[in-house]
């Protein structure tokens, strides 16, 4: 009877070790996303010296970074990766302005996902047209966003100049030595940036050690963003579709707040939005309540960069800081514009079903659709610009 009570225990236990165990294993991978943010800033800032501008100078086109962060995402499948990347080039010395647009870009890629995840209904037709509207309302939405908020980021900077209001009040003066020496985040990097400058001392020059650096960040970034995706979609999915069936059918505040929350859970806004399609599908969410939903998983994927600019410190502190800050104030400026003002709000289903009434006359505006946007237009785009 002891040894029967003694194993139950134990069994019981199990779980919550492995619990304790995946947490230990997701603060592992946050130091490890924070240092790769670091290294690429470092490898950036080594490679470019003082020329980072001329560096960039082919992206100065803001049609054309719109491209190069729409298409990065779309292969990479992951804005957190595209943004966290970015973050270090800004703290490397990649001018706000032109990385404004490849944040903006970065948005409209991670929609590739839901528009993949929504083919799994394609044999069934009004299943299909259910989920493909589903998948497409938030392409729909953050190219209405880009529509609006680029020509008028273009004229008037108002998340350039906003952006940089709030840095300024959330980063401290990190030029100062003070500052430098009481850094907390600093100090807990310093030994990760230490070997990761000893793994590439032994280069010739100073250039290819920081083009060895960058290389090494990003190859980071596009590990610990997926592992991180994959230890905390096995602890938290049961919870975030919990969470999904409890909130996104009442009202769009809930709906908003739930793809928010659950994205920060599984810190995946394709995870979160792979989830919902196949329910709208089946018809278990209409697109009305799928629609706040998925704006919500566009606040909820702004926290990887916001994290990864908190290991940046020194001048450059505030700058990471504010395009990270830029990619949550798109956001949120997108949500207030298009769905709070009844005019504009139903744009984005309208396209949508639009979109799904072809899919479903003719599966070959599918492919067209995929390929066109996602690659197709970016590549001609990126091409044509360098003629």
């Amino acid at each position: 009877m002891t040894t029967n009570t003694g194993a139950l225990a134990h069994n019981s236990s199990t779980p919550v070790t492995r619990q304790w165990l995946s947490w230990l294993l997701v603060v592992m991978l946050i130091y490890l996303l924070l240092a790769a943010v670091g290294a690429i800033g470092d490898g950036f800032k080594a490679a470019t010296g003082d020329n980072a501008k001329e560096l960039f100078a082919f992206a100065t086109n803001p049609f054309v970074g719109l491209m190069i962060g729409l298409a990065a995402t779309a292969l990479i499948q992951s804005s957190s990766t595209v943004t966290s990347i970015i973050v270090g080039m800004v703290a490397g010395g990649l001018p706000i302005p032109i990385a404004i647009p490849l944040i903006m870009g970065a948005n409209i890629g991670t929609s590739l996902t839901s528009t993949i995840v929504s083919l799994g209904h394609i044999r069934s037709g009004e299943e299909f047209h259910r989920a493909f509207a589903a998948a497409t309302v938030h392409d729909a939405f953050n190219i209405t966003a880009v529509t609006i908020l680029l020509p008028l980021e273009l004229l008037f900077h108002p998340l350039q100049r906003a952006s940089e209001a709030l840095a300024g009040l959330l980063v401290h003066d990190s030029a100062s030595v003070d500052m430098k020496s009481m850094n907390f985040m600093k100090t807990l990097l310093t030994p990760a940036s230490e070997l990761l400058d000893a793994s590439v001392s032994w280069l010739p020059s100073k250039v290819w050690a920081g083009v060895a650096l960058i290389v090494i960040g990003i190859g980071l970034i596009l590990f610990v963003v997926q592992a991180i995706g994959k230890v905390l979609r096995k602890v938290m999915v049961g919870r975030a579709k919990d969470i999904m069936h409890a909130s996104v059918g009442r009202g769009p505040v809930s709906g908003i707040a739930s793809g928010a929350v659950i994205t920060i859970l599984v810190q995946s806004s394709s995870t979160t939005t792979a989830l919902i399609v196949p329910l709208a599908g089946t018809g278990v969410f209409t697109l009305k309540q799928v629609y706040p939903f998925t704006l919500g998983t566009n606040i909820g994927t702004c926290i990887t960069a916001l994290l990864a600019a908190t290991a940046i410190a020194g001048p450059m502190a505030e700058l990471a800081m504010q395009i990270a800050l830029v990619h949550l104030m798109f956001n949120l400026l997108g949500i207030t514009i298009i769905y709070v003002l009844p005019f504009l709000r139903g744009v984005p289903p309208a396209i949508a079903n639009f979109l799904a009434d072809l899919a479903q006359r003719n599966k070959l505006y599918v492919g067209a659709y995929i390929g066109g946007v996602f690659f197709g237009l970016p590549l001609l785009l990126i091409t044509g610009s360098q003629l």
